[in-house]
């Protein structure tokens, strides 16, 4: 009742609206038109910068990072996201949306479309918003430089730079962009375990940690646009990933000499993909074939040095733990689609995908003695090969039923054979009916509204097959190899309403019925040592809400603008041990909201972003990990343009110096039979930091009137 009156009474005040300094955006019967003008005022460098200042727009990047940190969803279409360029997907999985966005210069958008998914083909259906983000078709060169320094608590100074090359001649353009990838961040904080039986502390530890991401990449795409039924598309992305960490951990227990450990982590993880498609007219349509090549390695090394005294009294190396991950992650996706947009009054899709994933790993874990001895230590399902052939047919309809009423609908049918082999053998088919249903509504008075509900079927995270231990926090992660992927029904209505001029008020309702869920269980193996494993539980629902206000604040004070989002959801699924009801594993706050201030005014912009939200918890089988903040985190940054082509940002990070808190209910050995119950709490922090950042734009003639492409 609080979100529908607050809404109500937002739309009510943006029947007077106020009188902006900036272009409001056009409206066509579906769409809301913001041409290049109404973003002069953000200053913006890349396409990305445009996207973000979109009114009430939200930008979903169409991926999922697994827990082994690969973007790992289901085919092609689970890519998709919210974003659109010149009316079409770009043919990669590898590089997300924000990715593909920052290297187009912002010269060369000349507007942007916000309308519903089915404008833009099947792997939309059932978006509320969609962003067509049109490029111009002058010929020119543009390109962008950014150079990055950020200065970190301990002094340490990290650079960092990038940049890209957008080049039109005709109707073929070039899009090439590198850059050095380094990030490293330091953070510390204490760790404090306590016997709950006793209630006393056993052992106060305190850790200073180095993260050090190094991703050099390089990346190119070449496109040939001649209309919307005749293009071609290419692009190659190369990226030799390096992620390495130094711990410091200086133990101290309650009983015993305090002494200083190491854990060390060196992970090289490359990946390499190929994409493409040719689209060519058809039948009165457009037929589109799409490829796209995938392919990562993974060679990580993990190791714990534990010692008998401290650094400071060259003390002797007392044993430790080591492992080695040694994996190919391979995927390669081919698709045909044809589409028409009038076939006797309907819009029509219908195409088939094909994909092969495969994953070949091998796990290597020891014990250290003393004495250098390795003694290896057997997981369950360590040395694996998982491979999935999957193909897919479907069909989507469209029809408009009047000018304010639309409806789309489809379906989708799958299937697949999944094989393990190695440590573990396990076969199985699946097949599943995926349909869909979006009704599309002006509601009159200014509000647009979605009903809409459709079944997925979410990818399987391959490595969740493999066995493989976490040093960090000193438990394993078992293998499971007979997991299957959860199946959801998906409801959700949406309504949203102009606010003050060129803002936006939006309310979400969502609910999610989820069989199989995936979650965490139980497994024992031959030996009848269990194992904390991903599996799936049952049942599970998912409710939530969420409210979008980004409101223009010109009346307040000249180039003000305020963006909040806030998030209420419930979760419920059987726990398998003790049968409540409890919420999903994972990052399901009960609440989260953010808000979002800046001002633009002339040379200069400045602003700030304050987020929070409530905990949340993974429920394993052998212990409770709780995650939450110490308190709402904060950033701030001033921006200076001496020259229309240049901008000076400075920026603060962790302003009110917040921690990233753990705290783990530890069960031994696990919580349906526990004989000893411990609690962690782990405090880090990164601490304040600030960074300087220099953008150069090079080019700019390139932003007339004449384009690529219009919505539907």
């Amino acid at each position: 009742m609080f979100a529908s009156a607050a809404i109500a009474a937002l739309a009510a005040a943006s029947v007077a609206p106020c009188q902006p300094s900036v272009e409001r955006p056009a409206s066509t019967s579906r769409t809301l038109v913001y041409d290049a003008a109404f973003f002069s005022q953000f200053a913006p460098r890349t396409a990305y910068d445009i996207v973000q200042r979109v009114p009430g727009f939200a930008l979903d990047l169409g991926a999922t990072q697994t827990t082994q940190g690969s973007v790992d969803v289901r085919g092609f279409a689970g890519t998709a996201g919210n974003v659109v360029i010149n009316g079409s997907r770009p043919s990669t999985k590898a590089e997300t949306l924000d990715v593909t966005l920052a290297r187009i210069p912002a010269q060369r958008v000349v507007r942007v479309e916000l309308g519903p998914g089915d404008l833009y083909g099947s792997d939309y259906a059932g978006k509320n918003q969609v962003l067509n983000v049109v490029l111009s078709e002058q010929s020119g060169i543009d390109a962008n430089i950014q150079l990055a320094a950020r200065r970190w608590s301990t002094g340490y100074i990290n650079s960092d730079a990038q940049g890209s090359i957008l080049i039109r001649r005709g109707a073929s353009t070039i899009n090439l962009s590198a850059g050095t990838g380094r990030n490293r961040q330091l953070q510390d904080g204490p760790d404090t375990v306590t016997d709950l039986s006793t209630g006393a502390v056993t052992e106060r530890r305190f850790k200073r940690n180095s993260y050090f991401n190094r991703n050099p990449f390089l990346s190119a795409a070449w496109s040939l646009e001649r209309g919307s039924d005749r293009a071609i598309h290419l692009n190659a992305r190369w990226q030799p990933s390096r992620f390495d960490l130094t711990q410091d951990n200086r133990v101290t227990p309650a009983a015993g000499l305090p002494h200083d450990d190491n854990l060390f982590q060196h992970y090289r993880d490359p990946v390499l993909e190929l994409g493409g498609d040719v689209t060519e007219p058809l039948g009165g349509g457009a037929i589109k074939l799409l490829g796209l090549v995938t392919r990562r390695k993974r060679n990580d090394t993990d190791i714990y040095v534990q010692r008998d005294g401290l650094l400071s009294d060259n003390p002797s190396i007392d044993g430790g733990f080591d492992q080695t991950v040694k994996a190919r992650r391979n995927e390669t996706i081919g698709r045909l689609s044809w589409t028409r947009s009038n076939l006797a009054g309907f819009s029509f899709e219908a195409g088939s995908e094909g994909a092969v994933n495969t994953l070949v790993d091998d796990v290597n874990f020891a014990e250290t003695e003393a004495d250098g001895t390795r003694i290896p230590i057997d997981l369950p399902i360590s040395h694996a090969t998982v491979k999935e052939t999957r193909g897919e047919v479907y069909v989507n309809v469209g029809r408009t039923l009047s000018p304010a009423l639309r409806i789309d609908g489809g379906v989708n049918y799958e299937f697949s054979k999944l094989t393990v082999r190695g440590d573990a053998t396990a076969d199985r088919s699946l097949k599943f009916l995926k349909p869909n249903l979006t009704l599309d509504s002006k509601l009159g008075g200014g509000w647009h509204g979605q009903l809409s509900i459709r079944r997925t079927v979410a990818q399987l995270d391959f490595y969740d097959f493999i066995s493989v231990a976490d040093l960090s926090v000193s438990h394993v992660n078992g293998g499971n190899a007979d997991l299957q992927p959860q199946r959801t029904w998906e409801f959700r209505a949406t309504a949203d309403h102009p606010l003050l001029g060129d803002g936006l008020v939006k309310l979400e309702l969502g609910h999610d019925l989820i069989s199989k869920l995936q979650d965490r269980i139980l497994i024992v193996d031959a030996q009848g040592a269990g194992f904390d494993s991903p599996g799936n539980l049952g049942t599970g629902r998912r409710y939530y809400a969420t409210l979008t206000v980004d409101a223009p604040l010109s009346r307040l004070w000249n180039g003000l603008r305020a963006k909040f989002t806030g998030t209420a959801q419930r979760t419920r699924v059987a726990d398998p041990i003790s049968g409540k009801l409890r919420q999903f594993s994972g990052y399901y706050p009960n609440w989260q909201w953010n808000v979002d201030v800046r001002r633009d005014h002339g040379r200069f912009s400045y602003g700030f972003v304050v987020s929070d939200n409530q905990r949340w918890t993974n429920y394993r089988t052998d212990e409770f990990d709780a995650n939450f903040q110490g308190g709402p985190y904060g950033t701030a940054f001033v921006e200076y343009r001496p020259a229309p082509k240049t901008a000076i940002t400075f920026d603060v990070d962790n302003a009110f110096n917040t921690t990233a808190n753990l705290d783990r209910l530890i069960f031994t050995p696990n919580r349906a039979f526990p004989t000893k119950i411990v609690d962690e709490l782990r405090n880090r922090n990164n601490h304040l930091d600030i960074g300087l950042t220099l953008k150069q734009s090079f080019g700019g003639g390139s932003s007339g009137t004449k384009v690529a492409s219009k919505a539907s």
